[in-house]
């Protein structure tokens, strides 16, 4: 892609999510969906500032969480984490550097909390009964299919009818396994799990999809469209 495409694909993106957080944060308001907004990939505070943002235009009273390595993405031999545009080791400097960035954005130190590390050595730790407990939004931006594993595994527990979940890479594809790693973590996780359903709430850019969570009726599965 030339340099020109490159920004203004970028400006979309943040078009994209800069309603998909207008949006959702006015679901779980007008639907009384209490808890905390999540997410799981936090490059360059980029979605945490669109969560911080609208949540103060709305008065809303919720903790902003942030996992994320700050180092990059981790090492992997799975065949479903491989993407010519995932590169491991990639990374943005730092958990300081994260916190600077948030402040260059406006975002306060005291609006979140950011848990450092990879997924595998951070959610399993929390088990069912650990920060954050209850969420309202959730944002899963982690890239790759093992990762997203262990976000749903953690996520399982907490999930509650009128939750969202947006997946920010569902639309990656890879040309010898085809569906991309978020979707295909998602695909199995509804298959283990059929007394939810993920109704597709809306697109959030070219690669993202948002769904809101409900019961299946009479435990029966549906994959999400």
């Amino acid at each position: 892609m030339s340099e020109n495409a490159i920004t203004k694909t970028l400006d979309r993106m943040n078009e994209g999510l800069a309603g998909f957080y207008w949006d959702a944060f006015t679901a779980v308001g007008v639907n009384g969906i209490s808890g905390d907004y999540v997410e799981f990939g936090s490059w360059g505070c980029n979605t945490l500032r669109h969560a911080f943002h609208t949540c103060q235009a709305f008065g809303h009273e919720r903790h902003l969480w942030a996992f994320d390595s700050f180092q990059g993405l981790p090492p992997s031999d799975e065949p479903r984490d491989q993407h010519p545009v995932l590169v491991p080791g990639y990374g943005q400097g730092g958990v300081d550097t994260f916190h600077a960035t948030c402040a260059g954005f406006g975002v306060p130190r005291e609006a979140y909390t950011a848990v450092e590390g990879y997924y595998e050595d951070t959610l399993p730790p929390l088990g069912r009964d650990g920060d954050p407990r209850d969420i309202a939004i959730a944002y899963i931006d982690c890239n790759l299919y093992s990762s997203t594993v262990t976000v749903l595994e953690f996520l399982a527990p907490r999930l509650k009818p009128g939750m969202i979940v947006g997946f920010d890479d569902y639309y990656l594809w890879n040309t010898d396994t085809g569906v991309s790693g978020e979707r295909e973590a998602l695909n199995e996780f509804l298959e283990a799990h059929p007394q939810w359903h993920f109704h597709r709430f809306k697109e959030i850019h070219w690669g993202g999809v948002a769904f809101v969570v409900e019961r299946s009726e009479a435990g029966s599965h549906r994959r999400p469209l």
